[in-house]
């Protein structure tokens, strides 16, 4: 049995090693900080180049998009890693991104293509920013001091590096094929019958210049003769559609 002596005698032992511990707590040098804000900002600013400049670049050509991701990406990683050792919530930063986002891309329409983009820079962001990269080896009595995690850094660059991989599958047509559409306002309305789809397709590819996989017809306006028809046809390497949906000169902004 353990007397109530012994009781308080072992309490006290483990207010001393708590007060030990607080006091004792490893710090980061200041040579270690820049080191790791080094290291996150060049592998995020390198992932990110590499996937603006040979993938999404490659085929959008949009210049405002290349501005606007490179910055948003450098921007989160430092939101993060700043507010992280200030031990502010992740999910506050996160929000504060989802409000500016918001606020911004709600004046326009803004293609699936760079939504898709901007969320896998946000995301690699958020990975860059909040991955261990250093870490506390030693204990209360062993002078606890922090050192380079090798194991965790490989494992991020390494998760990086899969997104690149993944998306280079996806853009260079391995695994989906290159399909855009066009919006045509049509004269021979005598063609969009289901019966004469033969020989629409055939007028169209005559016309247009292209290999048509499939047609949809939607609005006919008899008094006119004309109806809208929606072609599917399959991108060869390389080429890029972004207009292909106008209808209105007005619509078109010059990139």
């Amino acid at each position: 049995m353990i007397s109530m002596q012994e009781l308080g005698d072992y309490n006290i032992a483990d207010e001393d090693i708590f007060d030990v511990q607080s006091i004792t707590d490893a710090m980061m040098t200041t040579t270690q900080s820049m080191t790791e804000l080094a290291i996150r900002f060049l592998l995020n600013l390198v992932v990110c180049w590499i996937l603006v400049q040979f993938f999404y670049y490659r085929k959008s050509r949009r210049r405002d998009y290349y501005f606007t991701f490179m910055v948003f990406s450098t921007a989160m990683l430092m939101l993060l890693y700043i507010m992280g050792n200030v031990e502010i919530g992740v999910g506050l930063t996160l929000g504060l991104f989802a409000i500016f986002g918001v606020i911004r891309y709600r004046t326009e329409t803004v293609p699936i293509r760079e939504m898709t983009y901007l969320f896998v820079i946000i995301a690699l962001a958020a990975m860059n920013g909040l991955a261990t990269i250093y870490k506390v080896v030693g204990n209360v009595t062993d002078n606890p001091h922090y050192e380079l995690a090798v194991g965790s850094l490989v494992v991020t660059v390494v998760s990086n590096i899969l997104v690149i991989l993944l998306i280079w599958v996806l853009e260079s047509g391995r695994m989906l094929k290159h399909t855009s559409t066009k919006l045509v306002l049509y004269d021979r309305i005598e063609l969009i019958v289901p019966e004469r789809r033969a020989e629409l397709i055939a007028d169209l590819e005559k016309r247009i210049g292209i290999k048509v996989d499939n047609v949809e017809v939607g609005h006919v306006d008899f008094l006119k003769d004309a109806a809208f028809i929606k072609i599917y046809y399959t991108l060869g390497k390389d080429e890029t559609a972004t207009i292909d949906t106008l209808t209105k000169a007005k619509q078109f902004v010059e990139q």
